[in-house]
C-alpha cells in the first residue's frame, strides 16, 4: 500500500515551470501543462515565502508551514490568465514586492484542465519559482 504522499504524487498535475517578476507588484507564472481555470485562478491556492518573513507580497516566512490561514488572500492579490493557453497566469498584488528580498512562489491544489481533486504541491525540483524582488 502506498503512503498518502506517494499516492498523491501519482495523480497527474501541472507543475510550475517558472515564476518571474514582471512589474513591481506582478508575477508571471508558467505551468508545464494546461490547468483547470478555477483552481489556477484561486488565489487561496498560492503562498509566497520570503527570507524576511511575511512582508510585502509574502504570506509566509522560511520556516512557516503552509496552512489555509497563511495562504494569499483575495484582499492581497488576484490572479488572471495571461493569455488563452491555460498555462500562463499573472498574480497581481495590492502592494509592491520589496526590492532585494528573496521570494518563492508555492502553488498547491492546481488541477489539470478537466480534472479536480488534486491535493498536493504544484512545484518540483526543477521549478524556477524563486526570484529576488526588484
Amino acid at each position: 500500500m502506498l503512503s498518502f504522499h506517494a499516492e498523491r504524487q501519482m495523480i497527474p498535475h501541472p507543475i510550475l515551470l517558472e515564476a518571474r517578476q514582471i512589474a513591481s507588484n506582478q508575477i508571471l507564472m508558467t505551468y508545464d501543462k494546461r490547468t483547470d481555470l478555477a483552481s489556477a485562478t484561486n488565489v487561496s491556492n498560492y503562498w509566497i515565502r520570503s527570507n524576511m518573513g511575511p512582508v510585502g507580497i509574502a504570506s509566509v516566512g522560511m520556516n512557516d508551514a503552509l496552512t489555509a490561514e497563511n495562504a494569499i488572500r483575495p484582499n492581497m492579490a488576484m490572479i488572471t490568465p495571461a493569455d488563452n493557453s491555460r498555462m500562463r497566469y499573472i498574480l497581481t498584488f495590492r502592494v509592491n514586492a520589496m526590492s532585494g528580498v528573496m521570494y518563492i512562489v508555492l502553488p498547491c491544489f492546481v488541477n489539470l484542465e478537466g480534472m479536480t481533486g488534486f491535493r498536493g504541491e504544484n512545484w518540483g525540483p526543477f521549478s524556477r519559482n524563486m526570484f529576488i524582488g526588484m
